[in-house]
């Protein structure tokens, strides 16, 4: 089903607490859920909630080998090793998604089923519709000042033209003439001064509008492949986007006349590509569960360089914002709950005496 397509997906390896060894598989997180599934019986080792999850944090096991922990409600804690690329860029992604979706009204509260009416359907459909109005109400006033800035190139115009018509009057001018600068050239100087002030005040009115905000989104940030995500923020301004990290730092500025691709992966997930001839792309890959947000703005503005690929097409059927999942336990959850009971880890932490030292080289791999 479509809301099972996973936002993004690691190989690594879970360690089951029962049989005492780690399993290799593939770490994938949806919407809603975090799962992890074996390599071999392509069945669900665990799965879990966003909602649930407590705390996230990198260790050790053994005190050799780097993991992700991820730590759910009840006091079941859950190990992850051996993650490719490594074990910070799943952290940033989960710890991103996991946040975001705390801090998110449209939350599912802890522990309660998230049963969705056509009442509370109904309410999106409103809310999408409302987001989509005042994104549009900022594309036209964007276009209300590229008027603003025609009218003012106009007057810039008629500015030259005062410049010219001083020149004229110049060439004019009487050399027998004993008194200094005639009465009427004083006159069309200062009119000329006037014109100069109110164009150079027009050009700074243009540059603030240039740089105005239209939106702004928390995200997870690589420069070219996905092996080095970073915390950040994209944001969406009236002739550029602009990359910045956690303390607002500019990375990047791509200007709207020189972005040639927005490649759209995911509702979450999107890459904006800049080509040169001669020298590499620069291209930056964005993941933020505040997209949908932005890609109402970006299909305005950018709208014959968005692009589509075919796994966004998994997304289609269900809504672009974070809905409710409502479903349970899958059969594969049910079984392994029967075969293996969850390991609950004291308040320390579980005891270091549970990780096996001794592993095959391609499950304990440092992540």
């Amino acid at each position: 089903m479509s809301k099972d397509v996973p936002i993004h997906s690691w190989p690594g390896s879970y360690y089951i607490t029962s049989e005492k060894r780690w399993a290799t598989g593939t770490l994938s997180l949806t919407r809603t859920m975090v799962r992890f599934a074996s390599n071999q019986s392509k069945e669900s080792l665990t799965s879990f909630r966003l909602s649930r999850i407590m705390e996230i944090k990198m260790e050790s096991s053994s005190f050799i080998f780097s993991t992700l922990t991820v730590l759910e409600e009840g006091n079941v804690k859950h190990w992850f090793g051996s993650l490719k690329p490594n074990r910070v860029v799943v952290y940033n992604v989960l710890e991103h998604f996991w946040r975001e979706r705390l801090l998110s009204p449209s939350s599912e509260a802890s522990g309660a089923e998230c049963q969705p009416s056509k009442g509370s359907k109904l309410i999106n459909l409103v809310a999408g519709a409302q987001r989509r109005l005042e994104d549009t109400g900022r594309v036209l006033s964007h276009q209300g000042e590229q008027f603003d800035n025609a009218m003012q190139g106009l007057e810039k115009i008629d500015s030259d033209l005062g410049v010219a018509d001083k020149l004229l009057s110049e060439l004019e001018s009487p050399a027998w003439w004993p008194f200094g600068k005639l009465p009427w050239k004083t006159q069309q100087e200062a009119k000329a001064q006037d014109a100069a002030r109110a164009a150079a005040a027009s050009a700074a009115g243009k540059g603030s509008g240039r740089n105005k905000v239209i939106a702004s989104i928390p995200a997870v940030v690589t420069k070219g492949g996905d092996s080095d995500l970073k915390p950040g923020c994209l944001l969406v301004l009236v002739s550029s986007l602009e990359v910045r990290d956690t303390n607002c730092q500019l990375l990047h500025r791509f200007e709207r006349n020189e972005i040639d691709e927005i490649r759209v992966h995911s509702p979450y997930e999107i890459t904006v590509k800049q080509r040169f001839i001669g020298k590499p792309d620069i291209y930056y890959r964005f993941l933020s569960a505040k997209m949908p947000e932005a890609m109402s703005v970006l299909e305005m503005q950018y709208k014959k360089k968005v692009e589509f690929t075919s796994e966004y097409t998994a997304f289609k059927a269900t809504p672009l914002s974070s809905p409710c999942d409502t479903e349970g336990p899958n059969w594969n959850e049910v079984r392994f709950a029967a075969e293996v009971p969850r390991h609950r880890a004291p308040t320390g932490g579980p005891s270091r005496s549970t990780v096996p030292v001794a592993c095959p080289p391609a499950i304990c791999q440092s992540g």
